[in-house]
Formats: C-alpha cells, structure tokens, sequence
C-alpha cells in the first residue's frame, strides 16, 4: 500500500482590530480561525471587543516549533515593526530593528580619540 504523507501547515498571522492595535496568533487553520475572531466566538479572546478586524499578515510554516518561535517573536516587536512586516516594507523593518540607544556602538564615542 502507498501511503502519501501530508504535510501539516501552521500559519502565523497578525489582525489589525478596530482600535488600531495588532494581534499576532498562530493556528493550523487560517480561514477558520479568522472567522472565529470575526464571529466573536470567544468572549475572553484580545479581539472580541475589537471587531471588526483586518487580515493584514500570514506566513506559513511547515515545522509547529519554527511557528511558535516566530509568533513569540513578532509578539514582542513594536506596532511599527509588525506594521513593517506586514506591508513587506524590509528596509523599514530593518531600521526598526535597529538599536538607537547610547549603547549601540554607532552612537558610542571612545573617550581615547
């Protein structure tokens, strides 16, 4: 007998809501999970009282542990950065990225010149 393995897809996906803010989550079903965001299906959910909201980001994944480790990620940038993201805009996600703080070695004078 031929078996033919299927792969499993994980989506990692970002919603603009009403109030302006993101949500990041991740799910093996992207329309159904849209949809129960829509539908207010979970009271306690971030987005229920932020409906309606947009789409606006997904990247796909095959591996499960590659998925949670980018939503993880993503969840802790700025609204900017995952605004960036979701627009594909990389120059600005780089500039985003960067560190402005006296800390970084840019801005660091060395008191020897």
């Amino acid at each position: 007998m031929n078996y033919i393995h299927q792969m499993k897809s994980y989506f990692v996906y970002m919603l603009q809501c009403s109030d302006d803010s993101i949500y990041v989550g991740i799910t093996n079903n992207l329309v159904r999970r849209v949809e129960e965001h829509d539908y207010g299906l979970v009271k306690t959910c971030f987005t229920f009282k932020r409906r309606p909201l947009e789409l606006i980001y997904f990247e796909m994944f095959n591996d499960v542990e590659a998925a949670i480790d980018f939503e993880k990620k993503i969840k802790k940038w700025s609204k900017g950065k995952k605004l960036a993201l979701a627009r594909r805009n990389f120059g600005n996600l780089r500039e985003l990225s960067e560190c402005k703080n006296n800390s970084n070695s840019r801005y660091f004078k060395d008191d020897l010149d």
